[in-house]
Parts: structure tokens; sequence; C-alpha cells
């Protein structure tokens, strides 16, 4: 990237901008040795994120990328290793675009219950950065995160050229740098990586000798940065592909299934299509996962091709007992073995846990149902999995119950087809705010986010909000989640219980941030959420006055929080405060 011409706000002088504010961070105690505030380290981190104006210049300007896989390859040199040290990680590298991040927690959470010892990189993070780094499942303490932080920091400042225009890494890349680090000094048995954006060129792809890949279900994101087609996304995709490293894949349309076959035969890397689960199950009890959805089970699959196939690699016996192999049609990608998954691979799938993905919060007479879905084919899985949960929740006795939606949606991702595919829920409220926790963020360093100024995400919600009301004004096109030749209280049905239409059933506000939109949801009736009084002027609306008098009311509220995984993650973080702890 160093052929690019620097503007006059680039990172660098939005980092001298910030650090000239908060103090250089050579000045912080922990650069004398002892332990800075880990506040302090993100808030330093914070600094190597693209402004919202650079980030569009780039995207205008982007020049070759292998151009960028070498430059991260001479950070890492800069931080003290070589590519060749990353061999030693054991590394599970798994891509796709719906599904990976779950993928990769059942996959640790499978081999951990081997009794090895884990890293595990993700991205993004729900509440606190040091989500992403992850040993044993669970994230790096605040002091580790801050001790690596500052080595790795220091380390490339004292190497950086300043005639050069990107002396710095960005944020991803540089968390991506500081979790090889971590997970090195941990000496973890084994790395599960997910790749940030694509594949190809995602500076996770750096690694020589991953022991196995997995590419989970594809679709359409990213577009600006990946193709606008099924076919280009799925070449970025096969991009972390290597010669003679097994891969494995779950079942994918037609055009990009042949696309990642033909980029793993270019490069003699074996590649495999997963069965489904249930020809694992066959012959023994049904598997229990942690996670809920019934697309959880396609990732489960996934899950345990890979992990069985590192085990052997790594030669260990108890890895599962073969049932009769499928031979695979001509033409078609080989089949992944059938086989009896153990005891530890059945207690790693039934405990796996991974936020803010099909994950259910009940608290008093509200339930929240939190699912980072930003693709259409994501939200299509997303609301199956709200209306089987709704199917199957308690009616209450009496008293209305009321329907909830929170939604943001960021990026070049199409929110007016995401806000239809979740138009058939019948919500009674729709609700639209930034993914900004609160207002005043200079205390939620790990919230912030340099890459959009405000004005951008407010007119995204205002946008988001007229695109509901012109859905709900067409009301033209058929429910796309029903099917006629069911009854409606037929056992395979996914139609919710009969809801009546209420007066207020199109309503919709708009809030500046998310603890303003929790407020006016909860009513104060969320035993855990209890913020402050809310500002003057949050119910000066008629759509707010009334619907607060029947969120009060209503003896059940269900909210859906979707459309953003940063979204999800603010939510997570003023519910769950002990997150932030």
């Amino acid at each position: 990237m160093s052929h690019l011409k620097a503007p006059r706000h680039t990172p660098g002088a939005l980092r001298k901008a910030f650090l000239a504010m908060s103090g250089d961070p050579r000045n912080f105690p922990g650069a004398s040795g002892s332990h800075t505030c880990f506040q302090d380290a993100v808030r330093t981190l914070n600094t190597l994120q693209t402004n919202a104006n650079y980030l569009e210049m780039v995207k205008r300007k982007r020049g070759d990328p292998q151009t960028q896989l070498e430059a991260m390859k001479l950070y890492l040199a800069r931080s003290g290793l070589q590519v060749e040290d990353l061999d030693q990680l054991n590394i599970i590298h798994i891509t796709g675009t719906k599904g990976k991040g779950s993928t990769c927690a059942f996959t640790e959470r499978i081999l951990r219950s081997y009794g090895l010892k884990t890293g595990f990189f993700s991205s993004p993070h729900l509440v606190q950065v040091r989500e992403r780094i992850r040993i044993n499942g669970q994230p790096i303490s605040s002091e580790l995160f801050t001790k690596h932080f500052w080595r790795l920091y220091h380390r490339l400042e004292e190497t950086k050229d300043d005639s050069s225009c990107v002396s710095m890494p960005g944020y991803f890349r540089f968390l991506t740098l500081m979790a090889f680090h971590v997970f090195l000094q941990e000496k973890v048995d084994l790395a599960v990586l997910e790749v940030g954006i694509g594949g190809a060129y995602d500076c996770t792809n750096i690694i020589r000798k991953p022991v196995v890949c997995g590419i989970t279900s594809l679709g359409i994101d990213h577009t600006g940065l990946l193709g606008d087609t099924m076919e280009k996304i799925a070449w970025q995709k096969g991009g972390i592909f290597k010669s003679g490293v097994p891969a494995f894949t779950v079942l994918q349309p037609d055009e990009p299934l042949a696309v990642l076959r033909d980029r793993a035969q270019q490069i003699s890397c074996p590649l495999y299509l997963c069965p489904p689960l249930q020809a694992l199950e066959e012959g023994g009890p049904p598997l229990t996962l942690g996670l809920e959805g019934e697309h959880q089970r396609s990732n489960a699959a996934l899950a345990l091709q890979v992990a069985r196939c590192w085990l052997q690699q790594k030669g260990y016996q108890d890895a599962g007992e073969l049932k009769a192999s499928r031979p695979s049609l001509p033409g078609q990608l080989p089949l992944a073995p059938v086989f009896q998954p153990t005891p530890r691979m059945q207690q790693g799938l039934r405990h796996t846990e991974w936020p803010g993905r099909t994950q259910l919060l009940r608290r008093g007479p509200l339930t929240w149902y939190l699912d980072g879905a930003h693709t259409t084919s994501s939200m299509q899985a997303c609301v199956r999995w709200f209306r089987q949960a709704l199917h199957r929740c308690e009616r209450p006795d009496s008293g209305s119950e009321v329907r909830v939606l929170l939604f943001n949606s960021t990026g070049d991702r199409d929110s007016a087809a995401l806000l239809k595919l979740l138009q058939p829920c019948q919500f009674d409220y729709a609700i639209f705010c930034p993914n900004l926790a609160e207002m005043a963020s200079t205390d939620n360093a790990d919230q912030q986010n340099f890459t959009v100024t405000l004005d951008q995400v407010l007119l995204r919600c205002l946008a988001h909000q007229q695109h509901w009301s012109r859905l709900h004004e067409e009301q033209v096109s058929p429910d796309p989640w029903s099917t006629p030749s069911q009854e409606q209280d037929g056992p395979a049905s996914l139609l919710l219980a009969p809801h009546p239409p209420h007066t207020h059933s199109a309503s919709s506000l708009v809030f500046s941030c998310i603890s303003h939109a929790l407020q006016w949801i909860t009513q104060g009736r969320d035993p855990l959420f209890q913020p402050p009084s809310p500002p003057r002027g949050l119910l000066a609306h008629p759509v707010a006055d009334s619907g607060a008098m029947v969120l009060q009311e209503a003896a059940a509220i269900h909210v859906l929080v979707t459309g953003s995984l940063h979204l999800v993650g603010g939510v997570l973080k003023l519910l769950e405060p002990s997150l932030s702890q």
C-alpha cells in the first residue's frame, strides 16, 4: 500500500490528533514497564481505525490486494516473528459468509473437550475487544491484553519507517498480529482462526501451513470488496486453500461450489463435501447443540469434520469410528467420511456457547432474541429461528403480547431486502438506532468506531425507517414464510400463534443510541436493566407516548435484535453489565 499517497486525513493524522488529546502512549505507565489501564490500550488501538473519509478513498483507489498481504508479512517481521513461526500454532482456518464464527466456536469447544489448550481468534467483538482473542474459550484477561498490546505497539513504533505512508498496521491487522503473539506466548496446542473478510487477501491468510481449512455457507456480503456474485465471492473464500492441506465445505449452490472445486484442484488441495448432520446421527443418539436454530446443524456438521481431521492429522486415535462410506457422484466433490461422533465430540457440541447468535435472554415479562444476522441468507435463518422460538413459548394466561424489532444495518448491505424478510414477523413496533451503546462514549472505548460519522449513521437509521414504512404501506407481497398446504396449527408449521392486528402495528421510531431505545422498550420492566431516568424529551412523540402505555401493560414483550453484530453487542453490553467487567 506504500504507493498510495496519503490524504490530509490519513489514519496517521487521525492517530496524531487523538494522541494530542489523550497523551502519547509512550508516556503511559505501560511504556515504563508497569500495567497501564486496559482502557488506555483500547483507546490507542482505536486510533488505528481508518476514519470514514480515508476509508472511502481507499475503496475507490484500492491497489493490488496481493500487496496488502505482503505488507502484513512485513508487519509480522517487524513484530519479531516470521511466517514460519506460525506453523507451530497448528492452525484451523475457517471462512464463509454465514456461520463461520459459530463453526469456529463448535470446533474450538470440541477440541477443548479432548483436553487440548485452544486459541481462538474471531471478529467482531460484541462488548469488549479482548473477546477476539480467547484461550480455552475465555477472552484473555484485561491484564494480558494490556501487556501484549503495549509490547507489540512499542515494537512496531520502534521499527516504523516515517517515509512510508502506512507505518503502523490498521486495527484488524494489529489484532491479528497480537493474536499470533498471544497464542505463541501462551503455548496453545492449536489455534482456530476466523477469517475477517473474504479469504484470499485477508490478513489471516499469511499463514503457510494450516492443519485443516473449512468454508461455511456462502452468500452475498461485502460486495464492494469481494464482488457482486456468488462465484466471485467463492473465488475469494477459496483463497485460503493450501496445497496438500485438507479442506471441507458444506453444500453450496452449484456455481460457487464449482468455483471452490476448481480453486482446490488448481493447487492440489483435497476438498471434501460434508454430509449432513443427520448422516452422522444415524445409528446413534440425536446430537444436542449448544446453539439454537436449524441452520446451526450445518455449522456443526462442518465443525465435526474439521475437528476430526485435525485430530487425525495430529495422531489422535479417538476420532470417531467410520460408518459405511457413501460414494461420491462423478464430477462432484468427494464426500467427507460418515463417522460416529465420539462422546467428547458430543460433549463439545452440547456445551458450545457463542453469544449474540440465536441467543435468548428471558428477563421478567421481556424475552430478548439476539442474532447478528446481516445478510439475506442469515436473516432468513434468523427469522425461522425467531418464529420457531415464538411458536414454542408459552402464551400468557391473560394480557397482551407485544413484538418489537430493534434493527440496524451498516456498510453496503441491502437493508431494504433484510427488512422485507422481517416484515412477516408481525411486529407491533420497529425501532431503529445506530450501533452506539450510549451517546457519550468517552468511557466506552471498546464500542468506539471512527470509520463512520454520526451524521451518516443517523441518516442510515432514518432510511431504514422509511423502508419499513414503505413496506407496510405496500402490503402486497405474500408471506414467504408460510406454506399454504399446512394448517396453521400443524406440527411442521412455522406460523406464529394468532396475533390480532393492533392499531399501532405499523409504528416505528428512531432513537439516537441503543440505551435510549432500550429505555423506551423496557419501560423499567427489565429487572437487570435499570438506567437513570430517560433524557428529557425522549417520549415527546405521539407514537412513543402511546407505545409506552402498551408496553407498560403488556403481559409479554418479545424483542428481536438483529441486522448487525455491533448492534447486538451494544445491547448485550447494556443488558449484561458483567460482560464489561
